[in-house]
């Protein structure tokens, strides 16, 4: 009897333990962020030979400084949302002696942003070539004779060039 309760008693105790290691359907699991929020606005706005308080005007504080590097800083930022898989960005800011910037290392390439895609919306976005989409120039057709901008036009050719005066030099002789 006594051996039979110990054994009930063990098994409802070791079910307890399973049950507890399980994950429930439906149960809300949060996002984990760690480390410093990098946009690629952030990326665009800087530009070489800003300063080191310049960049961390607009990067914030970074999150590692190397002792034997101090003239690198690096930025990391991760994001894991609820159950799903780890996303990680890296960038590494480099100072020449005088506290200058001088380059840029890492996950994000200029003009290409995935501030999107690192916060979880899922947008299909493409880069496409500033030079296709700009518009093709019209020929010109020339103007009516006789209209507004046929005589606009007759003004225009009709104008005299006249040189500009070139002053003479100052007498800096002494007197």
């Amino acid at each position: 009897m006594q051996n039979t309760k110990l054994l009930l008693t063990s098994f409802t105790f070791v079910g307890l333990l399973a049950l507890a290691g399980c994950s429930f359907p439906g149960v809300y699991k949060i996002d984990i962020q760690q480390g410093n929020v990098v946009t690629q606005d952030m990326i665009d706005q800087l530009r070489p030979g800003m300063t080191r308080r310049q960049v961390r005007f607009i990067m914030g504080n970074p999150l590692l400084t190397d002792t034997f590097h101090a003239d690198r800083w690096d930025y990391l930022y991760s994001l894991q949302p609820g159950g799903g898989e780890r996303q990680q960005e890296r960038i590494s800011v480099i100072f020449n002696p005088n506290d200058q910037l001088v380059s840029l290392s890492g996950d994000f390439m200029p003009g290409v942003s995935r501030d999107d895609a690192i916060l979880g919306k899922d947008t299909d976005t493409t880069v496409t070539d500033p030079a296709q989409n700009a518009e093709q120039p019209k020929p010109e057709t020339p103007a009516k004779p006789g209209s507004l901008l046929d005589q606009i036009q007759k003004d225009v050719d009709g104008v005299e060039t006249v040189p500009v005066p070139t002053p003479e030099p100052l007498d800096t002789s002494p007197q």
